[in-house]
């Protein structure tokens, strides 16, 4: 049985050429950049070479960029690195009310050391008002965090818009890209942010390595303490392989995004098409436009998401339900309830998250399929045998 990878959202598989790209650094070009030998000095070349390539494809400069262990380190690094760094000035937070939790858990830890934290509403396509940024900003507020694009309903926030208030404001503001970076275009300045979280495992880089652009001058206290590593602002021995293939999968990103971006879109659209039209009581979740070239998620009225999930995976197809940060909880999703979806239709939601390798040949799969499998779970459920 051919399987059918469509949760590129939650992970990517490493390109090969990353792969490659990476082996030299583990078994010849193994030294630690700290050292002054020749050995670290080697690794050092291709550490630097690695931020320029990324400071290049965000527009930034290298200085700017500090390297971690992922999504979830740089999004805390810049909730308590910026809290930390600007107590002197307030101690207040804006976000919204659908970010992901490696966001909002760190919010709401400084809530218990008395921080202000405003959760921004969304509207029903999932999209911040910038309007209501604004009206949320006091003379406390130190930070505006507000997510490049969800990670589960796929819906692309206005962040330029809100990074001009915020500049306006002198109030430093972050977004987490990690759902965007390599996809779509994230320069840093058309953006209008200060700083910018990633992770290389959503672009087809290795697991355990990221990043976060500090923009020069943002006051932000380090999260590590330990060695003078990164400039002094991240201390830990440098995941160097991981640093080399987080570039590479930049470069690889940089020369197809246009084109694959289209791919995926066509692909998307397709699908999404065809699920509407041949499931009642179905919907799509997030903007119809204004959202990841591939992110679909839809509620289905009358069943579980994960039942779903479990029928679809014995043919051969990967999806979620959502964020796989949370796929083992019991509540529905704080994104779906935050866009208007009932607590029963939000359980009833899967997402489809497309990729460098996905088929039409797999749409047409999933099309086919999918429409059996929630007639066979409704005629099983006794909500459907009430409506």
């Amino acid at each position: 049985m051919e399987r059918i990878y469509l949760d590129y959202a939650a992970t990517t598989p490493c390109d090969s050429r990353v792969v490659e790209a990476m082996r030299p650094y583990f078994t010849e070009k193994f030294g630690n950049p700290s050292s002054i030998h020749s050995f670290g000095q080697e690794a050092k070349k291709g550490l630097e070479d690695a931020r320029q390539v990324l400071a290049d494809f965000l527009g930034a400069k290298p200085e700017e960029i500090v390297f971690t262990s992922g999504g979830t380190e740089s999004n805390n690094f810049t909730i308590f690195g910026v809290a930390g760094a600007m107590a002197h000035k307030g101690n207040h937070i804006i976000t919204s009310q659908i970010e992901h939790h490696a966001i909002s858990e760190p919010c709401k830890a400084l809530e218990k050391h008395g921080c202000s934290v405003s959760y921004v509403k969304v509207d029903k396509n999932g999209i911040v008002d910038p309007g209501d940024v604004k009206k949320a900003i006091t003379d406390k507020t130190i930070l505006i965090t507000i997510m490049h694009a969800n990670n589960e309903i796929g819906t692309i926030q206005p962040i330029a818009e809100i990074g001009k208030i915020a500049k306006e404001k002198a109030i430093p503001f972050h977004t987490d890209a990690v759902q965007t970076v390599g996809h779509i275009p994230t320069n840093v300045n058309e953006l209008n942010v200060d700083l910018l979280s990633l992770s290389a495992h959503k672009f087809y880089g290795p697991k355990g390595v990221g990043a976060l652009y500090i923009r020069k001058g943002t006051r932000i206290n380090r999260l590590l303490h330990g060695g003078e590593q990164e400039k002094g602002r991240r201390a830990s021995t440098s995941n160097v392989p991981g640093i080399v293939g987080l570039a590479k999968a930049i470069e690889l990103c940089k020369e197809r995004m246009k084109e694959e971006s289209l791919m995926e879109s066509s692909l998307r659209d397709t699908l999404i098409k065809n699920l509407l039209s041949k499931i009642e009581k179905s919907y799509l979740n997030g903007h119809s436009i204004q959202r990841l070239p591939n992110n679909v998620n839809m509620s289905f009225e009358y069943i579980e998401g994960e039942s779903m999930l479990l029928n679809l995976d014995m043919l051969g197809i990967a999806a979620s339900s959502g964020s796989a940060c949370t796929s083992s909880s019991l509540e529905p999703s704080h994104v779906l309830l935050a866009i208007g979806r009932s607590h029963e239709t939000a359980h009833g939601s899967l997402r489809f998250a497309l990729g460098r390798w996905t088929k039409k040949s797999d749409i047409d799969y999933v099309s086919e399929v999918l429409p059996g499998i929630v007639d066979k779970l409704r005629q099983m459920s006794p909500l459907y045998e009430k409506k």
